[in-house]
């Protein structure tokens, strides 16, 4: 726990007044997060872990997920505890809690805790992300015109900070035909002498295309070789729709910081997210908003120069909902229960078998390129003769949960996931298939 904020609880903790009207005589003991067993065996299994109404098909998980009941019991522990004793169990928990978090996020990134700053949303990782940056006037971020309002705004914002300016290039013109090779090859010809930022995001909720990550950190790295490192240019990943999706470590995709909620493909709990960064740059960021841990506020209490910046000062401070940020170990442990390399089989399989449906349908537009390197779990297609939201109203008329892009080109977009079977997208493609004569 901070020091700050630690100090204030054991002064309540050991006020004999506070003990007096709280009504108790001591700190009320951390409760213990104990994973229920799950039976997570069988997709049938899986999908008994959530209360999703079963009368519908569920095809927008990625929006906004479900708690599996291991992540519910979770947070009904801590916040039960919380609704208890707020300021006790706070300064029982609030160290440990915050711990295990980081450790359970470390194992599935296959990177080192100490590299992660806890947040609650994508969004609020990128800002806090983006603000912090070391950006100076005339320096150029470059991002790509697919990139989503979040990524696009915290960079206009942080360039009109810093004088910084950006630029956006397209990696594709038709996303069913983009390929990983024209991907990199459109990132490795933009960098210029001035690009200090390449932001990217792994897959695209636009059009469903999945970038190549790791080749594009390689070409990133190929442009830094030979620069001063205040001239290298950083590789920032907005990963939300690949992290708990895709197989691959975040560790392994050879980027410099990485971004992403976990209320989404991870199933974790609402109001959640990450931000990793490698050791060695974390200190040339600045934080924008102060952290509420000991290497913030110790520095403060004693009146000293805060020392280098670390993903603990990069956790934005203040009050979250705690019951949700100390239960999203338990997500970790959920998608590790079922196997990183089974569930992007899994989402890969259904969404081929959609994808491969939707392509021979002559009145229907596949936009999500077909194969599995260059798409993930999300599909975006368009019918002939039908606006993309009547395509959704259709759908929804039949209990068919789909979406549409939230783009200046807007197209239907379902995204089959653990929550769902193959006789599920078999009937989505037979709705899909009978709006050729609605």
């Amino acid at each position: 726990m901070n020091t700050g904020r630690r100090s204030f609880l054991t002064y309540l903790a050991t006020s004999a007044t506070t003990l007096n009207v709280l009504g108790c005589a001591r700190p009320a003991a951390p409760v213990e997060v104990r994973h229920a067993p799950a039976d997570l065996g069988t997709w049938e299994g899986v999908r008994r872990q959530f209360l999703l109404d079963p009368s519908w098909i569920h095809l927008t998980g990625f929006l906004l997920a479900s708690h599996p009941k291991p992540v519910r019991d979770a947070i009904e522990r801590h916040r039960r505890a919380l609704d208890l004793n707020p300021p006790l169990y706070l300064h029982e928990q609030e160290r440990a809690g915050e711990a295990n978090v980081r450790r359970a996020a470390a194992s599935y990134m296959g990177v080192d805790p100490s590299e992660i700053a806890l947040t609650d949303s994508t969004t609020m990782g990128l800002g806090t992300l983006y603000q912090g940056l070391p950006l100076a006037s005339g320096q150029e971020i470059l991002t790509t015109t697919h990139d989503h309002f979040s990524t696009h705004e915290s960079l206009r914002l942080a360039a009109e900070r810093a004088g910084a300016v950006v630029r956006k290039i397209p990696l594709y013109d038709a996303p069913e035909l983009a390929t990983p090779a024209s991907m990199v090859d459109a990132i490795a010809r933009a960098i210029g002498p001035s690009t200090r930022v390449v932001a990217i995001t792994w897959v695209h909720s636009g059009t469903g295309v999945k970038t190549p990550v790791r080749a594009i950190a390689d070409a990133v790295a190929k442009a830094n070789a030979g620069r001063d490192a205040r001239d290298r240019a950083y590789l920032c990943v907005d990963g939300v729709h690949g992290f708990g999706a895709e197989a691959a470590p975040v560790g392994e995709l050879g980027c410099d910081f990485f971004v992403a909620g976990c209320h989404k493909w991870l199933f974790g709990p609402r109001g959640t997210g990450v931000v990793w960064g490698r050791r060695d740059l974390w200190p040339t960021l600045r934080p924008t908003i102060p952290a509420f841990t000991a290497e913030a506020w110790t520095p403060w209490l004693k009146g000293s120069k805060p020392g280098p910046t670390s993903a603990a000062v990069m956790t934005p401070g203040g009050f979250h909902s705690f019951e949700h940020r100390w239960a999203l170990d338990a997500a970790f442990a959920f998608h590790e229960g079922i196997g990183r390399d089974r569930v992007a089989a899994r989402i890969h399989e259904l969404n081929r078998q959609l994808k491969e449906g939707l392509a021979a349908m002559k009145h229907v537009v596949l936009h999500t390129p077909r194969g599995d390197e260059a798409s993930s779990g999300i599909v975006t297609f368009e019918v002939a003769g039908v606006t993309p939201e009547q395509v959704v109203e259709r759908l929804a008329a039949n209990r068919i949960l789909a979406s549409t892009t939230p783009y200046a080109t807007t197209y239907a977009r379902v995204a089959p996931s653990l929550l769902n079977s193959p006789d599920e997208v078999d009937a989505v493609l037979r709705r899909i298939r009978d709006l050729a004569s609605a």
